[in-house]
């Protein structure tokens, strides 16, 4: 059975589908090029000219002009409810497309959704000890709890106690797998994977059979920072590959958050070593939310509820019910006052501990405006 694809998705799907072009390659043909229909459309001579493509690449490409195996691929994820989304997509992840190697194609398992851009990753050892696993679990139940998406590898130890965490606190859970969304692994997290695709999504930059090879864990760390607003180490050797997500985190901009464990601990030599370099060392979800910097544009987590830097989301009610009376230009004290419906001492002692809280300042002419920084 064939599937009706826009033709850059179909091409962008081909491109992934072809040997030797990992998503490094793929970046340098899209910007030689501008669309995979248009790399597709390239001579072999203006293919060669792209740094990295040698002959037998250029080769592959040029064969696959028909995108027979594409065709095949889109028929295969939409018989398993799975999307495709090119980079090119309006429902690509918009926190992805400003990290560097952006995956060029992905598919997803589940919905993405626009409140997702408030997301955490939660990563660790895979040997991880009963604390780190304790932690991991309260973490993301916690940060779900107050409206973070919690974000993970879906590997054995911490990334599962994570993905728990946010599924059994009721909050949504992404996991960024490294094989192919049809060839699951660690094949005892199906029951798992079933779970977060009804409370958030897998996704992966894999086509669908790919199986699990080393070099494709350390190359899934990337997205899993990248969907982040920052990333949180809760236990990690010296070596682990968590480590590797810390990295990316730092190199696109994003927070580092470590928590600390046993100073004579093996399993928190990498996580010291993070606090040592400058990563926040954190003690709950309050510290991480508190941390976070101001979104790059405000999402809407609720119906009721716009959010324009994850530090509102620690405020109970009452704080914001007044704090989405002010906008970010000076607005009139008295007009809160009049649209609050609850007592103008309530509205006035609130206003001090939004202010406090550095979320609004006070302006002159009895006006307030709401900080986004």
């Amino acid at each position: 059975m064939s599937v009706i694809m826009d033709p850059e998705t179909l091409a962008a799907v081909q491109l992934n589908l072809t040997p030797g072009l990992g998503p490094r390659l793929q970046t340098l043909l899209l910007d030689r090029f501008g669309s995979a229909q248009a790399i597709f459309a390239a001579s072999g001579q203006d293919l060669l000219a792209v740094q990295g493509i040698g002959p037998k690449v250029s080769a592959a490409i040029s064969s696959r002009r028909n995108f027979e195996e594409a065709q095949l691929e889109c028929a295969k994820a939409d018989e398993h409810g799975i999307s495709i989304l090119p980079k090119s997509s309006p429902r690509y992840p918009r926190m992805l497309t400003e990290t560097c190697d952006t995956p060029p194609v992905l598919y997803v398992n589940g919905t993405l959704i626009e409140s997702d851009t408030l997301a955490v990753a939660i990563v660790g050892s895979r040997h991880c000890t009963h604390y780190g696993r304790t932690q991991a679990t309260i973490l993301a139940g916690a940060l779900a709890r107050a409206g973070i998406v919690v974000v993970s590898g879906l590997a054995r130890g911490i990334d599962a106690a994570a993905h728990r965490g946010a599924l059994d606190a009721g909050g949504r859970t992404i996991a960024v797998c490294a094989p192919g969304l049809l060839r699951m692994y660690p094949p005892e997290h199906k029951d798992l994977a079933r779970e977060i695709i009804n409370q958030g999504a897998l996704v992966s930059e894999s086509p669908l059979e790919r199986g699990p090879q080393k070099g494709l864990f350390p190359q899934r760390n990337r997205i899993i920072a990248g969907l982040s607003l920052g990333t949180i180490i809760v236990e990690a050797g010296l070596r682990s590959g968590s480590l590797h997500t810390a990295r990316h985190s730092i190199e696109q901009g994003r927070e580092v958050f470590a928590v600390p464990g046993r100073i004579d601990s093996a399993a928190s030599e990498g996580t010291h070593n993070l606090i040592r370099d400058g990563a926040h060392l954190i003690r709950n979800a309050s510290d991480v939310i508190e941390a976070l910097g101001p979104l790059v544009e405000p999402v809407q987590s609720t119906p009721e509820t716009t959010v324009h830097t994850p530090r509102e989301l620690n405020l109970n009610e009452q704080e914001r019910l007044v704090l989405n009376l002010i906008d970010a230009s000076p607005t009139p004290i008295d007009q809160v006052l009049v649209n609050a419906e609850m007592p103008p001492s309530r509205v006035l002692s609130t206003l001090t501990v939004l202010e406090m809280k550095r979320l609004v300042r006070r302006l002159p002419g009895s006006c307030v405006e709401r900080i986004h920084g």
